[in-house]
């Protein structure tokens, strides 16, 4: 890990949060055990672990959502019991959750100060006011939003940007940010940045938690690594490597952080021809093989997911055709494409992709209950055993295949996702976002099991915003501007240069566009070590 900035390194300040011998049980499993961890008054302290390690239930308990078993929280020394959210407020305990925590029919502002609403009298709330403190905030975070807009119309990165606007109104003397920048464009993630460390000057502590190993020397100070429910590790964080993070998050030595074995390519399995929807999609035409990973890059508005979305029938396009195995189809519905074999893991897996009270049993089968059914009625027991097949391969960690999906971490919501597609025996595979807000040591689980299906015979299309991701799985990669194919690269040729430039739309004319074009396609340079970073920051300035 290459040094922090030591402009940014200020002395710490004595302890204002201490955690001894914290506990924590759910039934059937301990997920805090004995975790002891310090945080100092302006410094920002990042916790690291796999999912499932602990830590977001570290920071439930600390934010007042749930209470501890044993051990003892200290606050300026004194022992502290966090009763509720509204007792941690009161205590000077900001949270932004990783899953967006939001009202989509309010306001930005009414989200802002939701459940501390300004009244001008009692009963009687006062907008302007809100509006006014809103302004404020989000002129502090650099954030041009209007505080009039309904939450539902903006992005996932706007929503966030209020969420941390929402923490930040409350003055935390100590704020816990859950994975802020997962859905982040780099300009985004710096202007936070800038704000933690106006927050630092002011003596604010930080807890932050991340599964980004690269932003720790860009923002931390200090580092704790969780490992099943224990404190294995605290270190400074210009005084560690990140090959030792890794090997004390997951206790054995991750050789490849991109495992993909490549597969030799099989006969075509989906083609689609010049497929276009409302000028957002624009004549877009690719094929994809058996056994290959298909890399879809593209910036914030490109029509990435909604390509994605069309070709599994969540939206409608106006004209095109898609082949599966050669034959063509029609695909108007979610539940024509599972028919034919595709699976979607969408990029909000808690919106798109589970139903989130229901168990990891029954979201498993859910898109294949008519297997399950004889004469109308689900057998239960080859459900279950299903269940409980997919949930030992896939080493989902849950108390059992009748938990709800609510309750697990974000990495096994995922392959609980994945489940369900291997279940409805799905042969094509759409995947979005596959690995955002999930843990290295859970990362290169997915990718193992893409490497699985390829070997297999099945097909992926992966859309990604991670730069070196695209570049370590895809076989290879298309690039996507305002709608349409800019660049088509195999593995060999494609670097974060081509990519990049393929997704600004430079040097390719979307309109005449050839896999061989010499500008973009054919065009050897040497990788950019700051493209990734441009890649991100471009992303926010092209959103139509």
């Amino acid at each position: 890990m290459r040094a922090p900035n030591p402009k940014i390194r200020l002395p710490l300040g004595s302890p204002i949060l201490e955690l001894r011998q914290l506990g924590k049980s759910f039934p059937g499993v301990k997920v805090l055990d004995g975790v002891d961890f310090e945080l100092r008054r302006g410094e920002v302290h990042v916790l690291l672990g796999e999912n499932g390690a602990g830590k977001s239930t570290l920071a439930k308990i600390l934010s007042g959502a749930c209470q501890k078993d044993s051990g003892e929280i200290l606050l300026d020394g004194q022992p502290a019991e966090i009763r509720n959210p509204r007792h941690a407020w009161a205590l000077g305990i900001g949270m932004i959750y990783q899953e967006l925590n939001l009202a989509p029919n309010l306001t930005v502002a009414e989200n802002i100060f939701l459940g501390r609403e300004h009244t001008l009298v009692p009963g009687v709330i006062s907008d302007r006011q809100m509006r006014t403190q809103a302004r404020e905030i989000l002129d502090g975070l650099r954030v041009p939003l209007d505080v009039r807009a309904r939450l539902g119309t903006l992005g996932i990165a706007q929503q966030q940007m209020v969420e941390i606007a929402k923490a930040l109104s409350l003055h935390a003397r100590i704020l816990i940010m859950d994975e802020p920048t997962s859905a982040l464009t780099g300009q985004e993630i710096r202007e936070l940045f800038a704000t933690m460390r106006g927050l630092k000057e002011r003596g604010v502590a930080i807890i932050y938690i991340s599964h980004r190993l690269e932003e720790l020397a860009e923002i931390g100070d200090r580092v704790t690594v969780l490992r099943d429910g224990h404190s294995v590790a605290t270190r400074a964080v210009g005084e560690v490597e990140v090959s030792e993070l890794i090997r004390l998050m997951v206790n054995r030595e991750l050789q490849e952080q991109y495992p993909r074995r490549r597969t030799a390519r099989g006969a075509e399995l989906l083609r689609v021809e010049h497929l276009t929807q409302n000028g957002r999609l624009r004549d877009i035409s690719f094929v994809l093989h058996r056994g290959e990973v298909l890399g879809l890059a593209g910036l914030l508005g490109s029509g990435r997911s909604r390509l994605a979305r069309a070709l599994f029938g969540a939206e409608p396009i106006d004209s095109g055709a898609i082949f599966l195995e050669g034959r063509p189809c029609r695909i108007d519905s979610p539940g024509q494409a599972i028919k034919l074999g595709i699976g979607f893991l969408a990029e909000d897996r808690r919106t798109d992709g589970l139903v989130l009270m229901l168990s990891l049993r029954e979201n498993t089968s859910l898109p294949s209950l008519a297997r399950f059914c004889r004469w109308g009625v689900v057998g239960r027991a080859r459900e279950r055993c299903a269940s409980e097949q997919y949930r030992r391969q896939l080493r989902i960690r849950s108390q059992g295949i009748e938990q709800s999906v609510n309750l697990l971490s974000g990495g096994n919501q995922q392959k609980v996702v994945l489940s369900k597609w291997l279940c409805a025996q799905a042969r094509l595979f759409i995947f979005d976002e596959p690995t955002r807000g999930i843990d290295v040591g859970a990362k290169v689980e997915i990718y193992e099991w893409m490497n699985q299906l390829t070997a297999a015979g099945s097909a992926i299309l992966m859309i990604s915003s991670d730069m070196p991701e695209i570049l370590g799985m895809s076989d290879r990669v298309l690039t996507l501007c305002r709608g349409a194919i800019t660049a088509e690269l195999d593995a060999e040729e494609a670097s974060q240069e081509a990519i990049m430039r393929g997704a600004l739309g430079v040097g390719a004319s979307p309109a005449s566009f050839s896999a061989a074009s010499p500008s973009v396609a054919g065009e050897k340079v040497r990788p950019d070590p700051d493209a990734p970073d441009r890649f991100n920051r471009a992303q926010h300035e092209q959103v139509p």
